[in-house]
């Protein structure tokens, strides 16, 4: 199903059908020396619990960057599909139920769909519902053509006059008409998912620095600067937005986003998610989730207060008619209430976990490198009742979104990956 050029974090496991156990795993990740250098081997002592073997490496680098193309949409902080296939490919069963509680951008699900088992996730930002469900779903392009080509991206519309430092009056004109279309269909409940597909890549070309996105040059596009922002980068560039053709960016970026899905790729991916389900809330109350059902979780929770979700989107909650104001997203600064906010969400993640179940919890280092966050992660789950297992540290350079950030070494970017593995 997947690309046969796909970088992997390993090379896939002997057994594919068949669970790796702790000790398998561990030996596994022990004798990993793809890129020249053995893992070196660690033992972190945890209160109230006891040694913890830590494995450190590069386990994967910043050429490792291939995957499935169903995954080149932008979001913060979001973790490389490489991650969650390894764990995915070695602690569950094609069938099996994979998890992420804090599912941003959709990474573990897609990969969870792609490798035939039964994605299941939660976010309390609804854009993440935008962006994942459609992916999960892949249409055709020649229905995704055809359906914008019924679309009247000329309709009158109320412009925003304030966005003009991002897009060309025109191509406002076109964004407002499509937005308006999509909010219209949404009201009446006539979205259907070649809709949902066109609001997911429309939400995802907003914004960004080159000729591919509506917008002038600006930031990445997993985040939106304000207007003032950018009136100030207009200014410095001597720039001004020129014109971009909406439909035709949506339809060149659904090209490449379907450029490894073919029609097998469809019956797997739509067969599994029949079954999924995605949530829209806290992922510390998740009764929508039977008790017992999960093999696997993977997740990346939001570091402390590195990123701030709700800026990030501003433009992109804008377009989709939501308010994130009144959206609870955390915004965690003290390392106590982020230890207690974790450990809450891993009960619930434990009480829906199968019996000897999987957590991979993703964590990094904040605050000019001064805060690791595996030690609270392995206190919170410990402290909610789930066994740890190991710890991996991946070392990396900077990735090229700090770069772009003009991110400085043990400043302010995430300069190491801290995966801690739990069992129920």
């Amino acid at each position: 199903m997947i690309n046969s050029s796909q970088a992997l974090l390993f090379p896939p496991p002997a057994r594919p059908s068949s669970v790796f156990n702790s000790d398998e795993l561990e030996r596994e990740i022990d004798s990993f020396s793809e890129f020249g250098r053995e893992s070196e081997r660690r033992t972190l002592i945890v209160s109230g619990w006891g040694d913890v073997p830590v494995f450190v490496n590069e386990f994967w680098t910043a050429k490792q960057r291939a995957a499935s193309s169903l995954h080149e949409v932008s979001y913060r902080a979001c973790f490389k599909p490489q991650l969650p296939r390894f764990f995915i490919e070695r602690l569950t069963d094609p069938g099996d139920i994979v998890y992420d509680p804090f599912m941003g951008r959709g990474t573990t699900l897609i990969e969870a769909a792609l490798l035939n088992r039964t994605p299941y996730g939660c976010d309390i930002n609804p854009l993440s519902q935008i962006l994942v469900g459609p992916r999960l779903a892949p249409p055709h392009l020649a229905d995704v053509q055809s359906r914008l080509g019924k679309i009247d991206f000329g309709a009158p519309v109320d412009l925003p006059g304030e966005l003009m430092v991002f897009y060309h009056p025109k191509t406002l004109e076109q964004i407002c008409a499509l937005r308006n279309y999509l909010l219209t269909r949404q009201c009446a409940g006539d979205l259907d998912p070649v809709d949902l597909w066109i609001w997911m890549v429309a939400c995802n070309r907003l914004t960004g620095h080159s000729s591919g996105f509506f917008s002038v040059y600006t930031l990445p596009p997993n985040q939106a600067v304000s207007v003032d922002a950018q009136r100030k980068i207009n200014q410095k560039l001597g720039q001004s937005p020129p014109p971009r053709n909406v439909p035709q960016l949506i339809l060149k970026k659904t090209r490449q986003l379907l450029r490894d899905v073919d029609d097998s790729v469809r019956l797997e991916t739509r067969q599994r998610t029949k079954a999924s389900i995605i949530l829209t809330g806290s992922s510390d109350r998740t009764p929508q989730i039977t008790s017992n059902s999960v093999t696997l979780s993977v997740t990346s929770p939001p570091f402390l207060d590195t990123v701030d979700y709700e800026q990030d989107n501003w433009l992109r909650a804008w377009f989709c008619g939501i308010d994130l104001s009144k959206v609870p997203i955390w915004q965690i600064r003290s390392l106590d209430e982020w230890r207690a906010s974790m450990c809450h969400v891993m009960r619930e993640v434990r009480r829906v976990l199968r019996p000897a179940g999987w957590l991979a919890f993703e964590v990094g280092e904040v605050r000019n490198g001064g805060i690791t966050l595996e030690n609270s992660a392995l206190e919170a789950g410990i402290e909610a009742g789930l066994r740890p297992v190991l710890v991996l540290i991946n070392k990396q350079s900077f990735t090229k979104t700090s770069n772009c950030w003009g991110v400085k070494n043990l400043t302010k970017g995430t300069n190491t990956n801290r995966i801690v593995l739990f069992q129920k």
